[in-house]
């Protein structure tokens, strides 16, 4: 089956949109109160940000990165190989970068174990999303 310009870039801003629904659980419900205990002081200055900023720009991230994530896979990419070339990209690119990153900011095991599980399953839903 091809995949028509039109039809693969709304399956980008879906997949980007499901990070969008995927992060409200996360850091909400999910994992909320024990993310923002990792954040420590830091979570003092979160309210006072301005939101249309960070979502408007978080959102544009997320075009970035479902794109990126496109394009590793093909054109007619199959459900399985999403999955997991989203999942691998979370767990063997994205989680060690953080993780190095954490180390010279010497932020908390606790904060990088939330947000690389988000990372790794935002990856691995975009990836399903993209194979459709």
């Amino acid at each position: 089956m091809e995949v028509t310009i039109q039809l693969k870039l709304s399956l980008i801003l879906l997949a980007a949109l499901s990070s969008f629904l995927l992060g409200g659980l996360w850091y909400g419900p999910l994992f909320g109160k024990a993310w923002q205990r990792s954040l420590g002081a830091a979570a003092d200055g979160l309210d006072s940000r301005s939101m249309g900023k960070v979502f408007g720009f978080a959102f544009l991230l997320a075009v970035v990165t479902a794109t990126t994530l496109s394009a590793f896979l093909g054109p007619e990419p199959e459900l399985v190989n999403g999955v997991v070339i989203g999942f691998s990209a979370g767990l063997g690119g994205f989680v060690p970068l953080l993780g190095i990153l954490y180390l010279f900011e010497a932020r908390p095991f606790s904060a990088l174990l939330i947000n690389g599980g988000y990372c790794i399953v935002a990856l691995a839903l975009m990836g399903a999303i993209l194979t459709l």
